[in-house]
């Protein structure tokens, strides 16, 4: 099967300059529109005006109108073209058409045309029709094939909820005398009628005078409801094929010539990603569709040579699907590649890593460690260090649920350094770490991914609460005292975001934007583990190597913040009910 997915199969005719301008001007063409109907939803007097100038005789260019609900039609219109969306420019090509000859043929009477601002829409309306033939070949990016069904869904049935609550709400808010007369039909009809404009005649409803603020919210109402329609009829897919038993049993095969590369490879085999092949399959990609992002983390697997023919197909079947490429975690010789195929770079912060027979603790900078680690080791604590593959099934079991009683919240956390599951019979070498007390009570656990073959890289923290402090520092130290016995020579432990400004801020001569930087990154530290994240790793004195973060436009920063996040577990996912979705996953076990 992973054969079947060396290389998307994406088929479309290259662009040309021509089909690139056309584009450029359908897409700012929409976004112009935007802003106008935007504006003149706040503006009242503006709004006023271009209501005037879409009425009897006169009509606007196409889709300008006034109102929040077509601010956000022409929004999303204009978000899903820069997307490459060809179901929007399946929709803007026959809306816009529809348009075009409806206004051609109001042009054969006299009293339409004798108008210039006629014209001009109709000039303007026949250019974005034009622009939509031209860029045709620009808007290839495919959807989801459940969007339909999904939208039709949620337009009857939200319209059918929206309506009823409008109408629940001119009832309570009815301030007409004789509002007895009007009944729930016509109250009904009022709200439904709110929900498609707040500007729409009202003079059929005798029976019923509803203050301005119900007006408004009945057509926010309206509004969310587009957003949601709109969602689901231009949702990307949202995922791909996951990983096979062959995909794994391959990953396995290169993590094995090549897995001492790159600290953060094996957490390439977390089962919720997948995977796109070079042509040799000498090299691979694993990457989650998160929000639209496909997002990949650390670096690609496998031959460095072989890289480049993964990360194109990689980033075609990105663009086929309009997902957003992004790389988390790469290294530097990675980004350098990533950054050929046309990716730009920022820098994250640095992975911390040790290097086991040049670690001690002697000396004067090690004290406040070494005291530290004598504490904890005088109270009695004792660590046991072991293979996956070593540990009875009994007591694995018990690890895994004291495991799962000390972790903090329901969400499991992780993604870029996180391989996701504990115990698997896949991973038997993986090394636990046990911390029991002078009772023998089990109070911590520690699980580390392999290397290659020398190497351990920080996959699971867990601890009592009730426990001293110091445990989690009093293991690390353990390992890397007696990494011998398992034939360990590097470890890698946390990433430290922002490491550099931390260091370099807190130094004399910094300047006063560094100062800031630093005193920003602080004050968030008191919620999220910035700093002391790098406080933590700093105490080991370890070699830093910097990763960075990968993406293709800045303006798609905020969006991969948020899947980032949404994929590390920090961020529930937001969407629709889960009844709505189609599953293609199949169980793997």
């Amino acid at each position: 099967m992973g054969d079947a997915r060396l290389t998307p199969n994406v088929q479309r005719r290259p662009s040309t300059p021509a089909s690139r301008r056309a584009s450029a001007f359908a897409v700012w063409y929409l976004r112009v529109v935007t802003f106008v109907n935007l504006l003149s939803a706040v503006w009242v007097s503006f709004g006023n005006d271009v209501r005037r100038h879409n009425e009897e005789n006169f009509f606007t260019p196409y889709l300008l109108t006034a109102g929040f609900a077509s601010g956000v039609f022409t929004m999303f219109l204009a978000i899903t073209m820069r997307r490459r969306k060809r179901a929007a420019w399946i929709l803007n090509f026959v809306i816009s058409t529809l348009f075009l000859l409806l206004f051609a043929f109001a042009m054969f009477f006299a009293d339409i045309r004798q108008h210039a601002q006629n014209w001009i829409s109709l000039v303007l309306t026949a250019a974005f029709v034009a622009a939509l033939v031209v860029g045709r070949r620009e808007f290839y990016a495919k959807g989801d094939r459940s969007n339909p069904r999904l939208a039709a869904a949620v337009a009857v049935g939200g319209l059918l909820v929206c309506s009823l609550f409008a109408a629940l709400l001119v009832t309570v808010a009815n301030q007409a005398d004789d509002s007895h007369r009007s009944t729930f039909l016509e109250r009904w009809s009022y709200g439904t009628m709110r929900l498609i404009s707040v500007a729409a005649d009202d003079s059929g409803f005798a029976g019923i005078s509803t203050p301005n603020w119900v007006d408004v919210v009945i057509n926010v109402i309206s509004t969310l409801l587009i957003l949601a329609v709109f969602y689901a009829a231009f949702r990307s897919r949202r995922a791909v094929d996951p990983l096979t038993e062959d995909d794994e049993t391959r990953l396995r095969a290169l993590l094995d010539r090549n897995g001492d590369r790159d600290s953060l490879g094996y957490f390439a085999l977390r089962r919720e990603k997948s995977v796109v092949w070079s042509p040799t399959g000498k090299a691979a990609v694993a990457y989650r569709v998160v929000g639209g992002v496909s997002l990949a983390a650390g670096d690609p697997i496998g031959d460095p040579e072989a890289w480049p023919g993964a990360i194109e197909p990689w980033l075609a079947e990105a663009r086929a699907h309009g997902w957003i490429p992004a790389v988390m975690g790469a290294g530097e010789e990675a980004g350098t590649v990533y950054a050929r195929h046309g990716l730009d770079a920022l820098e994250l912060g640095d992975e911390a890593l040790v290097e086991t027979a040049e670690f001690t603790l002697e000396g004067r900078a090690m004290r406040t460690v070494r005291q530290a680690y004598n504490r904890v080791k005088r109270a009695g604590y004792s660590v046991r260090i072991r293979r996956h593959a070593d540990i009875p099934g009994e007591e694995m079991a018990y690890l895994l649920q004291r495991a799962d009683d000390w972790r903090d919240g329901a969400t499991e956390r992780g993604f870029s350094m996180a391989l996701g599951r504990l115990g698997d019979p896949g991973d038997g070498q993986c090394v636990m770490l046990e911390c029991s007390d002078g009772e023998g009570r089990l109070r911590a656990v520690l699980s580390f991914v392999p290397w290659g073959p020398h190497g351990l890289s920080l996959d699971l923290m867990r601890r009592d609460r009730d426990s001293d402090n110091g445990l989690m520092e009093f293991m690390v130290i353990e390992l890397l005292q007696r990494a011998q016995e398992i034939g360990i020579t590097q470890v890698s432990l946390n990433f430290a975001m922002f490491r550099s400004v931390f260091e370099r801020g807190g130094r004399i001569g910094a300047g006063p934007v560094l100062r800031l930087w630093r005193s920003l990154l602080s004050f968030f530290s008191r919620w999220w583990q910035i700093e002391s994240l790098y406080r933590a790793n700093a105490k080991y004195r370890p070699i830093w190597e910097p990763r960075f973060l990968l993406f293709e436009k800045s303006a798609d920063l905020p969006r991969i913040g948020v899947a980032a996040a949404r994929a590390e577990g920090f961020l529930e996912a937001p969407g629709l009910p889960k009844w709505l979705h189609r599953r293609h996953l199949e169980s793997k076990r």
